[in-house]
């Protein structure tokens, strides 16, 4: 279960005890409420009863303390925590410490992540290597989405027209779900990722890796399937590094195989769930913009056969 009181980076410290510190707050002002309404029931026909005074100015002032001055100082108190302390500890690493740095771009309804300056570009998961400053930085291909990773940071906007970044810090080797936490259209709830952090080295051999092209096939139905693929519509959508195929529209699946779920977290990446996805996405994700090619079953057979053999 993921849980943003489970964290695994400093960011995410500091915002789980900033939490617990509200929550105390919070369950104290409640409290006080509470003692309030039962002294005001039990007076409510004995106006001499001790521990309150009977005047009118001890009324007046115990209102203006427990129903102004109280509340103001801890939301004071809050907002000088939360906005001016907190927002700029889990802000992005000055470059000076930045060893990486990752930019994520959302689409309706999937996430595409492109790696600094190399080639390597991934769909619905981010790699990092663990322990390392690593600086994100979010942006919007259409409406607004909100990138978050409850145990690795807070949330982030993705604006059209604007770039805004963030820290993403891992203590320890894991995989870390993250989710679009802006409502952004009919498959906003499908819209997942996962963030795996490596360790440095293994880190290094996966980039080094996923900067090579695609896979050439090396079976016939796989061949067949890499002909089909670029005759229709699919090279017009989806970029596979090493053929024609260089559209922007989709995901780029140069190394579609290696990822481990697909349609943003919807389905596993399994030959016969990319069968259902390729032969009618609408089925999984309605609404999606990948359309239904109508190729029939040999045909998608061979397209899968393909694409699963892009490691």
């Amino acid at each position: 279960m993921v849980s943003p009181l489970d964290p695994h980076s400093p960011d995410a410290h500091h915002i789980a005890t900033l939490w617990w510190w509200m929550l105390v707050v919070a369950g104290i002002v409640f409290g006080g409420a509470v003692a309030m309404l039962v002294i005001g029931w039990l007076r409510r026909d004995r106006p001499g009863l001790p521990f309150l005074g009977e005047s009118e100015r001890a009324n007046t002032t115990l209102v203006v303390a427990f129903g102004m001055a109280i509340p103001i100082v801890i939301l004071v108190a809050l907002f000088i925590v939360s906005d001016l302390v907190l927002m700029q500890e889990t802000d992005a690493p000055r470059a000076s410490e930045t060893t990486m740095t990752v930019t994520v771009v959302g689409h309706q309804w999937w996430w595409e992540v492109r790696y600094g300056n190399s080639r390597a570009a991934t769909a619905n998961e981010i790699h990092i290597p663990a322990r390392t400053h690593v600086r994100l930085v979010a942006r919007s291909a259409d409406v607004i989405h909100s990138f978050w990773v409850p145990e690795l940071n807070r949330k982030i906007d993705m604006i059209p027209g604007q770039s805004n970044s963030i820290e993403l810090y891992a203590e320890e080797a894991g995989v870390y779900r993250g989710q679009c936490a802006e409502f952004c259209g009919l498959q906003h709830a499908h819209m997942a990722f996962r963030v795996y952090a490596e360790p440095p080295a293994g880190f290094r051999e996966w980039l080094a890796h996923q900067e090579q092209p695609g896979t050439e096939p090396a079976g016939a139905e796989a061949r067949r399937g890499q002909r089909l693929f670029m005759e229709n519509a699919c090279a017009s959508c989806h970029t596979i590094a090493g053929t024609e195929a260089r559209g922007t529209v989709g995901p780029d699946l140069t190394h579609l195989a290696s990822r481990n779920m697909l349609a943003a977290e919807s389905i596993e990446n399994t030959p016969q769930e990319l069968f259902r996805w390729i032969q009618n996405p609408q089925s999984i994700k309605p609404g999606d913009k990948m359309p239904g090619l109508g190729l029939g079953p040999a045909r998608f057979h061979a397209i899968v056969a393909y694409l699963t053999e892009l490691r």
